[in-house]
């Protein structure tokens, strides 16, 4: 009798029964390492694989040795296929389980890639799918200087520049507000210079080019340093009170040239020292800042006249002044409104506001001429611009300022004068640099845009931060 059949039967038998050993093998490594499946695990999982080796084997026997001979095992088909039934559902089960397994660790490695597209440099490979993503990613046994840290390992990366030191340089009183229970006391040094040509035609002029009066040119340096001593408090997060009060030291020159019946030239140099108008702030901030939404903050200030006025200095038989002021004679009040608008890495800033003069009785005479009341002109003020963070330490700003100042009137002997308006326009430019988180130094620099604009200005503050409630 041929053994052929026989032995590819055998090793079939053999081949089915090491595939499903290491299926069990494999089986056995996940339960190892889930404590759940370990503890269901059946111990004898492989008996029907023992079974079938052993049929397997004694078939082979029975070729080679003669008829087989009946054995209890052989007797008890019915229980041997009982037996490998209820052995086959504890492997399906055991299936089961380990796809329940395999479904939570697909779901684990999902969402693990999921925040690692969302945290890395790959974000624009969202919905590209793994292999998409894995693509832009070197692998890890491939050498490459791309994966190497731009950083020292374990140092932590700067912090990012906050909106409040992207604010720090822009123009006084636009910036985001003191903290609740903080101080800052503000010193400031200001410089502005400034100069003016005038030519005024005092008479009459009878046909054109027959004039008949005085005809005066001027030409005026002006120069004035105002320190100033301010302080502002913070009665809530949301809530500012400051108080400012300036002292001005002016000096100017003055040249003046007279044409009557014959030409007189004049030098007149002028000194003055004193204090200047106290003022007081109140800002408010509107809204809460919500990302990338632009903070609105409220202000009203008042200005007094603790300063020396115009009308106190005296006058020559000319009209020329013999002195100068520091104040503006009028006591004053601005509401205004500003915003912060955060746009990074910049901030962009503006305001806009009107400053209404309270007009009074002079009621004395200068220069022989009876001065009754004088309204001054009101004046409408905005400016824009926007503050960029280099470092959490140092930042700058720039922007453009401009006035349009309202004609004034004054009674002056009994007839009432209007003056021409004016317009006051300046280009900013600002810087800040952080000393340490209470101190640091503020420049700020101004040049004139228009003709009735200063030149120059140029202020330095030293603002400092003080905690009151400790």
């Amino acid at each position: 009798m041929s053994t052929e059949p026989m032995e590819r039967s055998v090793l079939g038998t053999l081949g089915c029964a090491v595939s499903l050993t290491a299926l069990a093998i494999s089986t056995q490594a996940h339960a190892a390492d889930d404590p759940q499946i370990s503890a269901e695990r059946p111990k004898d999982a492989l008996k029907p694989f023992d079974l079938a080796y052993g049929g397997a084997v004694d078939e082979r026997h029975a070729d080679r040795n003669g008829p087989p001979q009946k054995t209890p095992r052989a007797d008890s088909t019915a229980e041997q296929l009982t037996l490998i039934a209820a052995e086959l559902r504890a492997q399906r089960e055991l299936i089961a389980k380990q796809s329940e397994i395999i479904a939570r660790q697909q779901l684990a490695i999902d969402m693990l890639t999921q925040r690692q597209l969302a945290g890395s440099d790959l974000s624009e490979l969202r919905a590209a799918g793994l292999a998409t993503a894995m693509q832009g990613i070197a692998p890890v046994s491939q050498e490459t200087t791309q994966m190497m840290p731009d950083a020292p390992v374990g140092e932590a990366p700067p912090p990012e520049p906050t909106v409040q030191s992207r604010v720090e340089a822009v123009p006084e009183g636009q910036g985001v507000l003191t903290p609740a229970g903080r101080m800052v006391l503000d010193s400031s040094f200001e410089y502005t210079s400034s100069s003016t040509n005038r030519l005024v035609f005092r008479g009459i002029e009878l046909v054109p080019g027959i004039q008949i009066g005085l005809i005066e040119a001027s030409d005026a340096d002006r120069t004035t340093l105002i320190t100033t001593l301010g302080a502002r408090y913070g009665l809530t997060n949301r809530l500012e009170l400051e108080a400012r009060l300036p002292a001005l030291y002016r000096w100017d020159r003055i040249e003046v040239a007279q044409q009557r019946d014959e030409g007189i030239v004049r030098t007149i140099a002028l000194k003055e020292r004193d204090i200047g108008d106290l003022e007081f702030a109140l800002r408010y901030q509107l809204n809460r800042p919500r990302g990338q939404n632009p903070i609105w903050v409220a202000n009203l200030r008042v200005k007094s006249d603790t300063g020396k006025s115009p009308f106190e200095v005296g006058y020559d038989e000319f009209g020329v002044a013999t002195g100068l002021s520091t104040g503006s004679g009028f006591w004053a009040v601005q509401p205004g409104i500003s915003m912060l608008l955060p746009s990074d890495p910049a901030v962009i800033f503006g305001s806009l506001g009107y400053l209404y003069h309270i007009p009074r009785n002079i009621d004395r005479e200068i220069g022989g001429a009876f001065i009754g009341r004088v309204d001054p002109g009101d004046a409408i003020s905005g400016n824009l611009g926007f503050g960029f963070a280099l470092n959490p330490r140092f930042s700058f700003s720039m922007g453009y300022r401009h006035s349009y100042i309202m004609p004034s009137t004054q009674e002056i002997g009994g007839s009432v004068e209007r003056s021409n308006r004016a317009h006051v326009g300046s280009f900013t430019f600002g810087m800040s640099y952080r000393l340490s988180q209470r101190q640091s130094v503020n420049f700020g620099f101004e040049f004139g845009a228009t003709a009735d604009a200063p030149d120059v200005s140029v202020t330095v503050r030293f603002p400092l931060s003080i905690n009151l409630r400790k």
